[in-house]
This record gives C-alpha cells, sequence and structure tokens, in this order.
C-alpha cells in the first residue's frame, strides 16, 4: 500500500510542476505569402521585398532636392510585347492645397509612362521572349517655387499587359 501511495506520488509531482514550469512563453505570429507568376507572362520586381511597403523618396537636406525612387523588375511573356499604362494621375500630396502636389514622372524601361487608356509598349516582343531585368523610375516633377514643407502620400498604380499580336 505504501509503495502505491509513494508511487502515485512520484507521478503527480511532474504534472503539478509541468505548468510552473512553462508559465512565460513567447508566440509570433507572421504572414506567409507566395506569387507565383505564369511562366508565360510576368513582370516582377527582382527584389521582392520592397513592393508592398511604402516607398519614401530621399529628401536631400543640403540640396533641398527631392530624389527618385528606381527599382529593377524582370520581365518576360512567351509571344508578344509588354505593354504599361498609369491608372491613376501619379502625385503626392500633402492634402493641402492642391497647387502643392509633388507630380510624379514614371517610366519604364526608359519609357514615360501615362494616364491613358492606350497602353504603352515598354518592352518589345524579342526581348520579353528573352526575358530582361529592366528598370523602373519614379523621379517627382519640378515644383515652380520649390517644395513646400509637408508630410506627403500617394500611390502610383501601374498596368502591364501583354500586347495584342500583330496582325
Amino acid at each position: 500500500m505504501i509503495k502505491r501511495v509513494a508511487i502515485v506520488l512520484c507521478l503527480s509531482v511532474p504534472t503539478s510542476i509541468h505548468p510552473a514550469v512553462f508559465a512565460a512563453q513567447e508566440k509570433h505570429t507572421f504572414e506567409v505569402s507566395v506569387d507565383i507568376p505564369t511562366l508565360g507572362f510576368y513582370v516582377l520586381p527582382s527584389e521582392a521585398d520592397w513592393i508592398h511597403r511604402e516607398q519614401t523618396l530621399p529628401w536631400d537636406i543640403h540640396t533641398s532636392t527631392l530624389l527618385g525612387l528606381r527599382k529593377s523588375f524582370d520581365v518576360k511573356t512567351d509571344g508578344s510585347a509588354i505593354e504599361a499604362r498609369l491608372e491613376n494621375f501619379p502625385y503626392l500630396t500633402a492634402g493641402g492645397d492642391s497647387r502643392d502636389n509633388i507630380v510624379l514622372r514614371v517610366s519604364f524601361n526608359g519609357k514615360e509612362l501615362a494616364q491613358d487608356p492606350t497602353p504603352r509598349q515598354v518592352v518589345s516582343a524579342e526581348e520579353a521572349m528573352a526575358g530582361r531585368r529592366v528598370q523602373l523610375e519614379i523621379v517627382p516633377r519640378e515644383q515652380a517655387g520649390g517644395y513646400k514643407p509637408g508630410e506627403y502620400n500617394g500611390t502610383v498604380n501601374i498596368v502591364f499587359n501583354v500586347a495584342a499580336p500583330a496582325g
């Protein structure tokens, strides 16, 4: 009988200690995703970690100059040229007078894009079929009277598509 009690006590002690031993705990939750492109057509940032985060245009305090953003994209199609257009007019605003907005010039592969229903060819069919790395450039346009102090925000929306085959 004493042996049974001793065995029961020995088995119950670790169970009673167990919650206290693990009382301190850390948990981390994070999102994981992947965008697997079709091999027939893609326009993807070569450095994928920046595209879903707000990009800050650098301000050079010594020269009072607003600098631009340059990022590389990998592009490929399996039969036609790649076209692009801006979905919205690109500008930065501080929410005040619209005359203080900073208008942006957006170029892809050296070709300036516009908010136009008709897209512009930005990569030829030959280049796109071979696949290549091209540059996205977002540069502020000069402001008459310089840039006004403030915290500016904006969005650049670019739509890419495969050009219709020449017929």
